[in-house]
């Protein structure tokens, strides 16, 4: 079973990411009530934002790329060997970041910084088997989100002021790479399922102007973002890449997709970029919540489309049929639910504290359920359609 667990990026990456979905936030919950105490060096804020940037979003990341990439590069797969050594330096930046009171800060960064580098230079020699532009770019996204995590360390270090920096940088970053990877798989995948279903018109539509600027805009915010310039530039960068995101989206026939849940997620969750953006934008302008911006994308957009894709990869190169078992679809959505107790929160100081264990025990029901049901396909060899 161990040997199969690494033999395919997607096994043990996905399974790594919703099982510390379900450990980090329900931590989190108990840390909020007061109930346990941080073994790490931050605040349980700091280290609850990191790790869910940095910890769950980059697995579900490095299970897509292991497993995607190869695909569409003709490259050989990585080894069990790599897999392996990759996942364990993913797992020791987590135990790092969990024990950080009791390790000096240097070890800790150094640690939890050696993840990513490795697997990008993996990823870039597979990319590098037949370069485009288009896949090149995951390179330098995977770089900003190192950087991202280096800005955070930075100040825990106590060498520069970056901590924010680092973090919004991180959340933006991943969320480029959803307007660029979900621009590219939502509508593909709504296309390929409307011609199995039998119709050939009204199939998705994709404006090739909007396509390439809402890529661009996105990167280009995480960069501001990172370096810090004047929140009115990246709040109006912000909000046309948020509108963007939006008409994108309103040309790929979301209403055909109501009755599969596999492929309205996607959906979902590619609003909720945009909309996220939007407010993540206005916020740069003094408009509404910074907070709650930053937990429509944390939790709308990266938690729902890394939720989706990681269920309908799973399922495909398991060799299953593309139709979201029944716990998978309630998981899809519970998500929505789970940002909206959030929201409720900034809304209801009062209720806060309630609200916060709704919105996280939504969250971590999710997760499991998604854990239950796709258990079989992780551990368990290819079956033949």
């Amino acid at each position: 079973m161990m040997t199969r667990l690494f033999s395919e990026g997607f096994r043990v990456f996905f399974m790594a990411a919703g099982a510390f979905a379900v450990l980090a936030i329900g931590y989190w919950l108990l840390l909020a009530e007061g109930m346990v105490n941080g073994s790490f060096a931050m605040s349980g804020t700091e280290w609850h934002a990191h790790e869910m940037i940095f910890g769950y979003a980059t697995a579900a990341i490095g299970g897509f790329f292991l497993t995607a990439v190869p695909n569409w590069t003709g490259a050989r797969a990585a080894p069990e060997r790599f897999i392996a050594i990759v996942a364990g330096l993913w797992l020791a930046g987590r135990v790092a970041m969990w024990f950080s009171g009791y390790l000096p800060e240097a070890l800790v960064m150094v640690v939890d910084l050696a993840f990513v580098p490795v697997l990008a230079a993996k990823i870039l020699t597979q990319l590098l088997h037949r370069p485009k532009p288009q896949n090149m770019i995951l390179f330098l996204l995977l770089t900003l989100i190192w950087t991202g995590n280096l800005l955070m360390h930075l100040e825990w270090l106590g060498v520069a002021d970056t901590l924010m920096q680092g973090m919004r940088g991180g959340l933006l970053t991943i969320c480029a790479m959803i307007a660029v990877l979900g621009g590219r798989v939502t509508p593909a995948f709504t296309r390929n399922a409307m011609i199995r279903a039998g119709r050939e018109q009204g199939l998705p539509l994709n404006r090739a102007w909007a396509d390439r600027a809402g890529s661009v805009l996105p990167i280009l915010l995480a960069v501001l973002v990172m370096a810090d310039v004047d929140s009115r530039l990246w709040g109006a960068v912000a909000v046309l890449a948020g509108v963007l995101c939006l008409i994108r989206l309103s040309g790929w026939r979301f209403g055909w997709t109501l009755s599969q849940p596999i492929i309205w997620a996607l959906h979902l969750a590619y609003a909720m970029l945009g909309l996220g953006l939007i407010c993540f934008g206005l916020s740069g302008f003094g408009i509404g919540s910074l907070i709650g911006a930053q937990h429509i994308l944390g939790i709308g957009a990266v938690g729902g489309m890394t939720l989706a894709v990681m269920s309908r990869a799973t399922l495909g190169h398991s060799g299953r049929a593309l139709i979201a078992p029944a716990p998978v679809a309630l998981a899809y959505a519970l998500i929505p639910l789970s940002l909206l107790a959030r929201l409720a929160a900034l809304h209801l100081p009062g209720q806060a504290m309630l609200l916060w264990a709704v919105s996280g025990s939504l969250w971590c029901l999710a997760f499991a359920l998604y854990l239950a049901a796709l258990w079989p396909a992780f551990i368990g060899p290819r079956v033949r359609a």
